[in-house]
């Protein structure tokens, strides 16, 4: 066979190569084809019957994709192929309503700590009164206010430090944490600014002088003093009876501003206690005047919580005979009914 031959022979083998692929890739091609079927549905609406449906698809992407919540409590979707984030700007917050109203009670009480503490000796001190007006069980606006007197003589009696009887107040808060529990029970912390202007004067003074053997007794004037102080408080309120109930409270002071004496500054300050000592308490009995007892009822109250709750949605609005719905002359209705 010559060279002429077998070159022509295998031109004609590539040739019926070619032709071969072209028919398999034809019948591959035809197989994969899909014919679209016409029916009464796809006629008489378009072929996305969702694609003004913004909720529905909105719902279904957010089925689909992935999502984590961050440190505010926001949903953020992510988007597994590509990476994307964003915030879910259809979610929206619901504030739980309080379980109090605003303006829930009054409560008016006397503190019986320091009356108990003279009659167990204690030198300074009389009587104290308070007043809480409780917003939503939670905040309680607090104005305090008292009567305080001194006369103490030191172990070696070289002297006698007096306070005439002299009026302080307070205001402040405490915030209560169990603002949605009973109102019988009341744990809180608050702080406190107090004011108290009096009168002091050190009597009888006898300073002795070895040296001399001699005995002086030193005038000093009546000094005038304003001390204004701060507090930090934790205390715990219960229920005794009726309106009645009794509350504890741990007192942390610290003086913030006073005027200046040119003997020194006064040992008692009414409302604060001693200079020396940075820490108080008070014991406090209450009587509570109900202003609005009306509150919103809690979910528990309107349900049983063993019983089944059936919610009825409406199938949205629509005109096709071939979707089911309800037509646009008929209202939509939602309701939910307890399960008997």
């Amino acid at each position: 066979m010559t060279d002429i031959e077998k070159t022509y022979r295998r031109h004609i083998v590539r040739i019926l190569l070619m032709l071969v692929m072209a028919v398999v890739s034809d019948q591959v091609y035809a197989q994969r084809k899909i014919t679209p079927v016409n029916n009464p549905h796809t006629a008489t609406q378009p072929i996305n019957e969702f694609k003004d449906d913004t909720a529905r698809i909105n719902a279904r992407k957010r089925a689909s994709l992935k999502h984590y919540h961050d440190e505010n409590g926001n949903v953020i979707y992510v988007d597994t192929v590509t990476g994307q984030e964003w915030h879910d700007t259809t979610a929206v917050k619901v504030k739980q309503p309080m379980k109090y109203p605003l303006i829930e009670s009054v409560s008016v009480g006397v503190d019986i700590w320091n009356p108990a503490m003279r009659a167990f000796g204690q030198r300074y001190g009389l009587v104290d009164f308070a007043a809480k007006l409780s917003m939503h069980n939670r905040y309680l606006l607090t104005l305090e206010a008292g009567l305080g007197a001194a006369s103490s003589t030191p172990p070696d009696n070289n002297f006698t430090y007096k306070s005439p009887l002299s009026v302080y107040a307070k205001v402040g808060v405490d915030y209560n944490f169990l603002y949605n529990s009973s109102t019988d029970y009341q744990y809180m912390a608050g702080i406190r600014y107090g004011f108290a202007p009096f009168r002091y004067s050190i009597e009888d003074i006898s300073i002795n002088s070895p040296y001399w053997d001699e005995t002086a007794h030193p005038d000093i004037p009546t000094q005038t003093a304003a001390v204004g102080f701060g507090e930090l408080v934790m205390g715990l309120r219960v229920k005794l009876w009726g309106p009645i109930s009794a509350g504890w409270m741990f007192r942390y002071h610290m003086i913030l501003h006073e005027n200046d004496n040119k003997y020194g500054n006064p040992w008692y300050i009414p409302g604060y206690g001693s200079r020396s000592s940075a820490i108080s308490g008070s014991f406090t009995i209450w009587y509570t005047m109900g202003v609005n007892k009306k509150r919103q009822p809690s979910p528990s109250e309107l349900t049983p919580p063993d019983a089944e709750v059936e919610i009825m949605i409406p199938t949205p609005l629509t005109d096709d005979p071939y979707q089911p719905g309800i037509t646009d002359s008929e209202s939509m209705k939602e309701q939910a009914r307890p399960v008997e």
